[in-house]
């Protein structure tokens, strides 16, 4: 499959992704020592949901934002912790210059985590292409703190880890191109966990066959570090989409992550499930000692 950033900014698993990933960042930020944020499949750091998506093959794609964040977008009753992120998406729109009254500019990890960063924390960004890597770069050229490599992000991994600080939060989100997707990045997180054992890794990784998902997660169970997961499925078995759900998994999750995500999940299940069998889940793949 191909899911490249910038062709499904603002959809249900970006919405599922980002208030996830924005409950870890603050989760490492209750302890004072700074920490490093890696990115290993960045993109372009923030996207303009007008621009109309168009395919390799010059055919343009229905964008995917209102039946995602545009769900939750001007919503009320919804936890803490989604309100939170929207708030950031809010304040990036509004630092690129988009109306008041709706949202035009999305921001992708890379903004998101930025406008949590401490003085003390850092961020190194990865990414392979060309294009995307320049336009991060450009992103971030005026921003302390923050490095933007274009290399690929396994390789990011070996060369950022261990950081000095000895604390890290790693993403991995790739594009899913490659067949062999899945098995890159159980050779990069063991080589990641070997080099900095106490890392907190969260994979994020698309439902599409449940067999799939199963043999990449007991793979991950191998290395022996506590795993959590949480998967976001918006329809049943029988739905003709081709991608019904999305998860995250997070080695040596921090302390109380588990109850922070459970909090969440009913609330984006309720906003964004498109038929009766959608699903949400947070469970232990190993559990803490």
């Amino acid at each position: 499959m191909n899911y490249r950033h910038h062709y499904h900014a603002g959809n249900y698993a970006d919405v599922f992704k980002h208030v996830l990933l924005l409950q870890l960042i603050r989760a490492m930020q209750r302890k004072e020592k700074g920490f490093l944020y890696l990115d290993t499949h960045a993109g372009r750091g923030g996207y303009d949901l007008m621009l109309p998506s168009v395919l390799p093959d010059g055919r343009e794609r229905e964008p995917e934002h209102p039946a995602g964040i545009g769900r939750l977008w001007g919503a009320s009753g919804l936890p803490a912790a989604v309100n939170d992120y929207l708030a950031l998406v809010n304040r990036f729109n509004e630092r690129k210059g988009g109306p008041a009254d709706a949202l035009q500019f999305y921001p992708g990890s890379p903004w998101l985590a930025r406008l949590l960063m401490r003085p003390q924390d850092r961020m190194v960004l990865c990414e392979l292409r060309a294009e995307e890597a320049e336009a991060l770069d450009f992103e971030f050229a005026r921003e302390k703190g923050v490095k933007v490599l274009a290399l690929d992000g396994y390789t990011g991994l070996k060369a950022q880890l261990p950081p000095p600080e000895k604390r890290a939060l790693v993403l991995i989100d790739p594009p899913f191109e490659s067949k062999g997707e899945f098995s890159d990045i159980e050779r990069g997180v063991a080589e990641a966990v070997r080099r900095l054992p106490g890392a907190v890794i969260a994979i994020w990784y698309p439902i599409t066959e449940r067999a799939r998902t199963d043999a990449f997660q007991g793979a991950l169970k191998s290395l022996a570090v506590p795993a959590l997961f949480a998967e976001l499925n918006i329809a049943g078995d029988g739905s003709q989409l081709r991608m019904k759900g999305s998860g995250l998994l997070v080695l040596n999750p921090p302390w109380q992550i588990e109850q922070e995500f459970r909090s969440v999940l009913p609330a984006l299940l309720e906003r964004l499930r498109v038929d009766a069998g959608a699903v949400a889940t947070c469970a232990w793949l190993v559990p803490e000692k």
